[in-house]
């Protein structure tokens, strides 16, 4: 099976530090992000990070990801993995189109045969999510 993705994006009328600004302090993550809360851990090539997940219409649960992939000023990426069988990777992205005018996407990819059918599921929830995340965002970034 090929993996299964839900993403939402927005623009932002911000510069791309400013919005990597408030990606980077996981402490203060809990002010534009309704969903990931108590955020702790290192930005860092390998690194960990630890969170409590507030999904719409899912229990809440605690998280561990670590991160795959970093690059300041456009993207953080991290990847959970529970197995073969059901497998996340989380990311938020920036892409600064002019100074001050940015694309912000936050997404989530699920892969394994127990992912792709949590998904199914929960899509609506996981939209909605997102939605909110980078909409907060934006709004923090905005302000």
């Amino acid at each position: 099976m090929d993996d299964t993705r839900i993403e939402k994006r927005i623009g932002v009328q911000a510069d791309a530090e400013r919005i990597w600004d408030l990606i980077a302090d996981l402490d203060a993550w809990s002010r534009w992000n309704p969903h990931d809360r108590d955020v702790e851990g290192a930005i860092a090539f390998g690194g960990r990070l630890h969170m409590t997940e507030a999904w719409p219409d899912l229990e809440e649960r605690r998280a561990a990801g670590q991160v795959a992939e970093w690059e300041p000023l456009a993207r953080l990426v991290w990847v959970e993995r529970r197995g073969f069988l059901f497998n996340t990777l989380r990311y938020i992205e920036i892409e600064e189109l002019e100074r001050g005018s940015c694309i912000l996407a936050s997404g989530t990819r699920f892969s394994g045969l127990r992912g792709e059918l949590f998904h199914d599921k929960h899509r609506g929830a996981l939209r909605r999510g997102h939605e909110a995340l980078v909409t907060g965002l934006k709004a923090a970034a905005e302000a």
